[in-house]
């Protein structure tokens, strides 16, 4: 084992769980601390005050700059009493993570001179000007045109970090449009608030307002800091580029659900106690799948809000795996052959009233109305699952779709063996027949009736990416690192268009003299024939499904570059201009983003892939090679011929075998540094992302393997990197 190797996993060896104690054994006595919640803001704004504010927060009212001036003064008093010295606008740009500028609440009183006051104004509150050009953009502003605004978001409350009182808002361009993932996020809740509430008015005009949620399922690798530290790969990209697998990884499936290891136990109650005091409300821990896979979930609360939290705990989980001796690792496949790491998003909806739009009803109208909202998702997905698929879609969650338990790259729908039923009955239906259900009750379908629906009563199926789970659909798909805001508001969006056709058929049936009951009814019988392609409940991962899913005319497309386009197709453009979550313009500036993005992680991944090759891994071989053939030397001066031959036969194999590995990796590896070149000199950045994806990214792939298989011949004393059963077992 080389120096460096061996002493990484001698300190892994040493590390001891850290000893978490809590201020207090009831959570309840800290949960929120560092939250502006609304219970807190009204110790610190008047009545008056909190009146507007909780307007502006349900009903998107404007609120007037004194207004803001009183909310910005009680909340710097509150963060001030936690220690805050700065503030931030907390926003989302289009990286991988969120971006914040700090500014010291220090102000001079009168103008420049000696006397210093605290200062925290509502314009400040309001509105920050950070560097727009300097974040992706698209092309929406050139280098030299720097302005760009962040604005506050009401509905997301501000929060302490440290010292600095952090503001969650959106991130717009000079020009108008948006640079972030929150404001198309906001708009796409406007829209499916609006448009469902307006279908809910058709069963109950009580409904004013319709609540999308979300609830995440996070999942994350740890891995000790010091072996980290020895895996350039990891360190640069959050993946293992090479690394042959480990003799045991999960195939024991022995991981899932056991014992947590005592010094993840100890970093699980830690980021739960720095959680809580955020006001997340996290639920549930376990082992995942994988060895040195975990995953944490929260009670599922209003998406925006969701949103916010879980990038927050994102943050906060690789801030504490430093002081207990780990790295946390999001990529979603940061090892070969064993599980990658998702954030399945379950989505539903909710209205003011207290009615779940996707639980199963008591009543036969309760029940029409959920198999509206059932069947328009079910809509809303066929017609634009290559938009959903592009949603999630990025060079790391390229890797995990389709592999082990993560869902296909093919969107479809499971619903299980009931609904499926009442479906299909339904579709068969008119108003003089009756359905039969389970227990034998007989109920007249007559328009409005359906028979009773239970919760949970099918099977689950790990392989669909889109799976009804009894009160809500399960986006699985999305990825560990991803901003849960791109799928959401993708989702969002489409339902809320396919909420608005409904309701204008509807319209138009009642309109010429249709009953408001047949009319529902005729339209949701002609949805489920429509839709009923993208319906599964079989095996996602079988090959059969594949072939069945193009007959569909499913979206089967596999390259990264390719499925990103969806985003601008003419369909998707049109929807999301009608809805108002974003312009032509917006959507092609975030392919150009996402497309440079793609192209800049294969290119990071390449420029390490070849660096390990040449310069740590042929080094080695070389020298293992020359031990060989020393020994080899040795023998034939030693023995006669024949015994000689006999004895360095094996030695004589592995030197062939060491200079074939050799010499695919120099051979593939300049051959991809050739292709990288030719791909940097495309302009368009589409097709340069395709170059990248179709002539750099094959060659992955063959290096590695001549790299395992050097890893399985080279003296392990010699072997530069940790290895597997180094890396994925935590001591």
């Amino acid at each position: 084992m080389s120096t460096l190797r061996f002493k990484a996993v001698e300190e892994a060896f040493k590390k001891k769980a850290l000893v978490v104690c809590a201020p207090s054994k009831y959570t309840t006595d800290y949960y929120g601390k560092y939250v502006f919640t609304q219970s807190t803001m009204a110790k610190y704004l008047s009545k008056e005050v909190m009146k507007v504010l909780k307007s502006n927060i349900e009903n998107g009212a404007t609120l007037s700059l004194n207004i803001a001036d009183e909310v910005a003064k009680g909340m710097k008093m509150w963060a001030m009493e936690l220690g805050a010295t700065h503030y931030t606008h907390w926003f989302q740009p289009l990286t991988d993570g969120t971006a914040e500028k700090h500014d010291s609440f220090v102000d001079y009183e009168n103008g420049p001179g000696e006397r210093i006051i605290e200062n925290f104004s509502g314009k400040l509150l309001a509105q920050q000007e950070p560097d727009a050009s300097s974040f992706p953009n698209g092309g929406i502003r050139s280098t030299f045109e720097a302005r760009g605004y962040t604005a506050w978001d009401p509905s997301s409350p501000a929060f302490v970090v440290d010292d600095t009182l952090c503001i969650p808002t959106i991130f717009i361009a000079f020009t108008g449009e948006s640079l972030d993932y929150k404001a198309p996020l906001l708009k796409a809740l406007n829209a499916i608030d609006k448009a469902a509430t307006a279908v809910c008015q058709l069963f109950d005009p009580k409904v004013k307002k319709v609540i999308s949620y979300l609830g995440w399922e996070q999942e994350y690798f740890l891995i000790d800091e010091g072996l980290y530290a020895t895996r350039p790969d990891l360190l640069l990209t959050g993946r293992t580029l090479m690394g042959h697998e480990s003799a045991k990884n999960q195939q024991l499936e022995d991981h899932y659900f056991g014992a947590v290891p005592t010094r993840v136990a100890a970093y699980m109650k830690d980021i739960e106690y720095e959680g809580y005091k955020y006001g997340i409300p996290l639920k549930t821990r376990h082992n995942e799948v994988a060895p040195n896979q975990f995953e944490l979930a929260p009670i599922y609360g209003e998406c925006n809000l969701s949103v916010d939290q879980n990038l927050l705990m994102m943050s906060i989980m690789k801030k504490v795996a430093r002081r207990h001796g780990f790295r946390l690792l999001l990529h979603e496949k940061p090892f070969a052959g064993v599980n990658g790491s998702g954030k399945h998003n379950n989505w539903s909806l909710g209205t003011d009233t207290g009615v779940g739009l996707l639980t199963p009803g008591k009543t036969p109208e309760e029940n029409l109305q959920f198999v509206t909202f059932l069947v328009n998702t079910l809509m809303a997905v066929y017609k634009n699952n290559a938009l959903l698929k592009a949603s999630i879609m990025t060079a790391q969650n390229a890797h995990r779709l389709g592999a082990n338990e993560a869902p296909p790259a093919i969107v479809s729908a499971f619903l299980g063996t009931q609904l499926t039923n009442i479906l299909d009955k339904l579709e068969n239906s008119n108003s003089e027949e009756a359905i039969i259900v389970s227990d034998k009750k007989k109920l007249s379908l007559g328009i409005a009736h359906l028979p009773e629906v239970f919760l949970d009563n099918t099977d689950r199926n790990r392989t669909s990416p889109f799976a009804f789970t009894g009160n809500r659909f399960e986006f699985r798909g999305v990825g560990s690192s991803a901003n849960c805001s791109a799928a959401m508001a993708a989702l969002n969006t489409v339902v809320a268009a396919q909420l608005n056709e409904f309701k204008a058929e509807v319209d138009a049936k009642t309109a010429s003299g249709c009953t408001k009951e047949k009319a529902i009814f005729d339209v949701l019988k002609s949805y489920i024939k429509i839709s009923k392609p993208i319906r599964f409940d079989g095996n996602g991962y079988s090959e059969e499904w594949k072939i069945e899913a193009a007959k569909r005319g499913l979206d089967c497309e596999t390259s990264v570059p390719n499925i990103i386009e969806a985003y601008t197709s003419k369909q998707s453009t049109e929807l999301f201009k009608k809805t108002g979550v974003m312009s032509e313009i917006e959507l092609h500036a975030r392919n150009e983003v996402k497309w440079e993005t793609y192209t800049k992680k294969i290119q990071i991944e390449a420029r390490i892939l070849g660096d390990l090759a040449i310069n740590h891994i042929i080094p080695v071989a070389n020298r293992y090679q020359g031990l060989l053939l020393d020994n080899v030397t040795k023998i034939n001066q030693v023995f006669p011929t024949e015994k000689a031959k006999k004895l360095t036969a094996d030695d004589m194999e592995m030197i062939e075998k060491i200079a074939e590995y050799i010499s695919i990796i120099k051979t593939k590896t300049n051959a991809m540094v050739e292709a990288r070149k030719k791909a940097n000199a495309i302009e368009q950045e589409k097709d340069k992302a395709c170059a990248y994806h179709d002539k750099v990214l094959p060659y992955f792939d063959d290096i590695r393997n001549a790299v395992d298989n050097l890893e399985l011949i080279i003296d392990d004393e010699m072997w530069p990197l940790p290895k597997y059963r180094e890396l994925l077992f935590i001591r």
